[in-house]
């Protein structure tokens, strides 16, 4: 049994300086050095209890690991080992790299430890007072305020980077578990639920190729550019009314999806436009042989259909809620959106939100009143 020690620890100064020294204890009883790099005494005994505490909740070689690291060194970790395709989708990519320019930007020369909860609070002030700069052929202009859903994308982003930090030992909690965002974010992951008769108009003012995709999304709940858009011919099997997803955004998305009578409908429709190309979605401008985005057609389409706009990742919103609705539980329809999570489920069940509304504008108000017809009776439903 190791002997008891009369102090745990001790702050000194040493001959060759006036840096004062800590020394103590790890949790085999191995004497530990190191310097504080302050001549301030208090500040000293500050860094000294802070050792001690991480020594006793097992974090001490996280925290020395934290402080090694520089924050930038591991931004571009992250982006190396935990952003790249295969394991992220290549726009993911681009808009992580996006955020990781601002935020090493805000914090130069910091390590990792040191990005706290005040000091990312202070970043996103500052960002949300920040005004749009656009790049012109004479240097840059600016424009309007940041809206506070690109700001609010760079947090997300760096709660990502640092929950791998933590995952990885070089942290011991993520400081934007500490972080409320200054100003409310309204409509962020508020998906859009279209209803039928809006499906049908914006099926009818679109290209056949829009229409095939609206139906195609919404009856398999597909993801749009990582999976419906890059699709091969050969992937489709309508004679057993499926569909096999290869690549996926996660782990879980590669499986092989049902299909309805109206998607293989759809995806027979399809082929036919597609002709000899062995992609479902051709396209010539493209190197990949494929279309990338539907962005423009599908502004158009929804305005020529007089419905306001909304994303066209919505319709993989409608496909989860039209199941939901049609008394599929829960658990099913995670599996059905081919989800790892079923928390993200509660994203898309928001809907359900809408779907009563719809259901309360069926409401007879005068059910008591109803005179029978000829040779029929009104039963009554009696509450325990």
């Amino acid at each position: 049994m190791r002997k008891p020690q009369k102090h745990d620890g001790v702050v000194y100064p040493r001959k060759d300086g006036k840096i004062l020294w800590i020394r103590y204890r790890d949790r085999n009883g191995k004497r530990c050095r190191e310097s504080t790099h302050t001549e301030d005494w208090h500040e000293a005994n500050r860094k000294l209890r802070e050792r001690l505490l991480a020594r006793d909740g097992n974090l001490l070689e996280v925290v020395r690991k934290g402080e090694a690291l520089d924050f930038g060194e591991w931004v571009d970790s992250f982006l190396e080992n935990y952003s790249r395709p295969p394991l992220r989708a290549h726009k993911t990519h681009e808009a992580n790299m996006r955020c990781a320019t601002h935020l090493k930007a805000a914090f130069p020369g910091r390590k990792l430890v040191d990005v706290t909860a005040d000091a990312i609070e202070d970043y996103l002030r500052h960002r949300l007072r920040q005004r749009v700069r656009v790049k012109v052929a004479r240097g840059f202009r600016e424009k309007g305020l940041l809206k506070s859903t690109t700001v609010h994308q760079e947090f997300r982003v760096l709660r990502r980077m640092l929950n791998a930090a933590v995952r990885k030992k070089l942290l011991a909690a993520n400081p934007c578990s500490g972080v409320e965002f200054p100003v409310a974010v309204k409509g962020l992951f508020r998906p859009h639920y279209v209803t039928w008769s809006e499906q049908q108009r914006i099926e009818f003012h679109g290209p056949e190729y829009m229409k095939n995709a609206v139906q195609i999304i919404t009856e398999t709940g597909l993801r749009v550019y990582k999976e419906l858009t890059p699709m091969k011919k050969d992937q489709v099997d309508l004679q057993n009314a499926v569909v096999w997803i290869p690549d996926s955004k996660t782990p879980n998305g590669t499986a092989e999806v049902p299909l309805t009578p109206l998607a293989i409908e759809a995806f027979r429709r399809q082929m036919t436009i597609a002709g000899d190309s062995p992609f479902l979605f051709p396209s010539d401008l493209n190197r990949s042989g494929h279309q990338t985005t539907f962005k423009t057609v599908w502004h158009k389409t929804l305005r020529r259909a007089k419905v306001p706009y909304f994303r066209i990742y919505d319709l993989r919103s409608t496909y989860a809620t039209r199941l939901s609705a049609g008394g599929v539980a829960d658990e099913w329809v995670t599996q059905m959106l081919r989800q790892g999570d079923a928390q993200v489920f509660k994203k898309y069940s928001q809907m359900k939100l809408q779907m009563k509304r719809e259901a309360l504008e069926k409401l007879n108000r005068r059910a008591s009143e109803m005179v029978p017809a000829s040779g029929e009776s009104i039963g009554t439903v009696t509450v325990q």
